[in-house]
């Protein structure tokens, strides 16, 4: 099995227009497995019960709030990264049923807070489009130009606000702005997300029927708490990479720590990802051992690396200079940013 170092700094490798995995191991590697698929959810939702239960004897010992607060963000880590989980099953590459696809996908959206069917056209167009500016709908996200950017980005701030935004629009059936929908998967989205919202609004009923806030805290407490990591982590995927067609040069892989890999279902190794969308997440890291040299952005020092490379560009700069943004297309409009991946 492939190790990596757990940190990572950029680094520029030679970049091969060479297509590095033969035809027939590229097939090999497309196999999808619903054990594997299983066995992975397994794992994540046991990561979900054991650091909830360990947050609530914290809690219920009064534990010193620090302790607290280290808690309510594993906790959180391990609900936001089921994003995670909904972005390989939107793929349907997690399973190979289908239909185990879809479910898991709504499911897990509905942990980490994102639309499993909105996401899914939308996610489409940034395959389609990556990087390209005015097509690429993750470019309507604002990325950080100074220092002051990049903390407002780490606090999740826009992010809520984008999402609240878009959620309560397409809760109102208003979906015409999104260029990635469609007559068919407009009343789908539409539904979904009602649904969605009834489920939230129904565990807050309970919650108050219950005479506890179990809805805050046991969700709405450490998602928000652990937002932030997962801001960290998407910033790092095509940040400063080329806006260009180049799948080599336009992501970027970063080498992190086997939870967080696990927690992510291997979505750290993005490029693969990028270049090869459906292979299925086990089996990226292995196209990593054939991909890898022919990536322009890997990095070396891990997330941590990343970002401290990113704040020391970005502490050269004016903080009077505004956030740059860019818009994907004439449909879209602010509101996208809730559904950025």
């Amino acid at each position: 099995m492939l190790r990596v170092p757990a940190m990572t700094q950029d680094v520029t490798v030679p970049n091969s227009r060479a297509t590095p995995i033969a035809a027939q191991e590229l097939e090999r590697l497309q196999m999808r497995s619903d054990a594997r698929g299983l066995l992975r959810l397994a794992g994540h939702l046991a990561a979900i019960a054991l650091s909830g239960f360990v947050y609530t004897l914290a809690m219920k010992h009064q534990a010193p709030l620090l302790l607290q607060g280290l808690a309510a963000l594993a906790f959180g880590f391990t609900l936001v990264t089921m994003f995670a989980t909904m972005h390989e099953a939107v793929h349907r590459t997690a399973f190979k049923s289908r239909r185990l696809n879809d479910g898991v996908a709504w499911f897990a959206g509905l942990l980490s807070f994102y639309s499993s069917t909105f996401y899914r056209p939308y996610h489409g167009w940034h395959h389609r489009f990556t990087q390209l500016p005015g097509k690429d709908p993750e470019l309507e996200d604002r990325k950080p130009t100074n220092l002051l950017g990049w903390f407002v980005e780490m606090s999740a701030v826009p992010w809520w606000r984008g999402k609240l935004r878009t959620y309560f629009k397409l809760v109102r059936g208003h979906t015409s702005t999104y260029g990635f929908l469609n007559e068919k998967t407009r009343p789908l989205v539409v539904r979904s997300v009602r649904l969605q919202m009834a489920t939230y609004v129904s565990a807050i009923v309970l919650s108050v029927l219950a005479g506890h806030p179990y809805f805050f805290t046991y969700w709405l407490l450490p998602v928000a708490i652990a937002q932030p990591l997962l801001r960290a982590i998407l910033l790092a995927e095509h940040g400063g990479c080329s806006e260009d067609k180049d799948m080599l040069s336009n992501t970027r892989t970063t080498y992190t720590l086997a939870p967080v890999r696990f927690l992510m279902w291997q979505m750290p190794y993005h490029a693969e990802h990028h270049r090869y969308p459906a292979l299925p997440f086990f089996s990226l890291e292995r196209a990593h051992v054939s991909l890898g040299p022919h990536l322009s952005n890997v990095a070396r020092r891990g997330y941590t690396g990343f970002h401290i490379t990113l704040l020391k560009d970005l502490s050269r700069k004016p903080l009077a200079q505004k956030t740059a943004h860019v818009t994907p297309n004439e449909t879209a409009d602010e509101t996208t940013r809730g559904g950025l991946p």
